[in-house]
C-alpha cells in the first residue's frame, strides 16, 4: 500500500542557533500546512516496498542539507545530502524582503505591505521550483510541499 506523504517533520535543533517570534510562527506555520498537505515520493525502491507515510529530518552541515527519511515507525530508510550552494542567493534574497515584510507590517500600508509580499511570494516560488529540480532525480514532491520544505530549509540557516 502506497502513502507518498510526510507526516512528522523534525528539524535538527542543533542546526538552529537563533530565532525570534515571527521565525518561529513560520516554522509552526510551515510544518502545519506540511503535515496537512504534502506529496512526498522517494525514487528509491525500499527492499520490503515500503512507500510512505515518511518521517523527515532536516539538518544542515557544511552547506549541504541532510534529509533523513523514515518509516512511520520511525526506522531509518534512507539519508539524501542535498548541495545548497545553488539556494545561497534564494535565501539570502527571501531573508531580505522577509526582514522587509516584518518591518512592514508593524508600520506601512497596506499597498506597501502587498507590494512587499508580493516580491516574497516571487522569491519563495522561484526557490521551490528549484528544490523541485534539485530533488527531482531523488524525490517526487508537489509544489506546495517544495514551498514549504524551502521555508524549513531557510529556518535552518538562520545565524542570528
Amino acid at each position: 500500500m502506497s502513502n507518498p506523504r510526510i507526516i512528522h517533520v523534525e528539524l535538527d535543533e542543533q542546526t538552529i542557533l537563533w530565532r525570534n517570534a515571527d521565525i518561529e510562527q513560520e516554522r509552526r506555520i510551515a510544518i502545519f500546512d506540511l503535515i496537512e498537505d504534502n506529496f512526498f515520493k522517494p525514487l528509491k525502491a525500499y527492499p520490503d516496498g515500503y512507500a510512505g507515510p515518511f518521517r523527515l529530518h532536516l539538518a544542515v552541515f557544511e552547506g549541504r542539507l541532510a534529509i533523513t527519511i523514515s518509516r512511520e515507525d520511525g526506522s531509518h530508510l534512507e539519508t539524501l545530502v542535498l548541495a545548497l550552494g545553488r539556494f545561497r542567493r534564494p535565501i539570502r534574497e527571501y531573508f531580505a524582503i522577509c526582514d522587509s515584510y516584518y518591518q512592514a507590517i508593524r508600520k506601512a500600508t497596506a499597498q506597501e505591505i502587498e507590494t512587499i509580499d508580493m516580491a516574497r511570494r516571487g522569491v519563495h516560488n522561484d526557490a521551490a521550483e528549484l528544490l523541485v529540480e534539485r530533488l527531482q532525480d531523488k524525490i517526487e514532491i508537489d509544489f506546495p510541499t517544495a514551498r514549504r520544505l524551502f521555508t524549513l530549509i531557510c529556518v535552518l540557516h538562520i545565524k542570528g
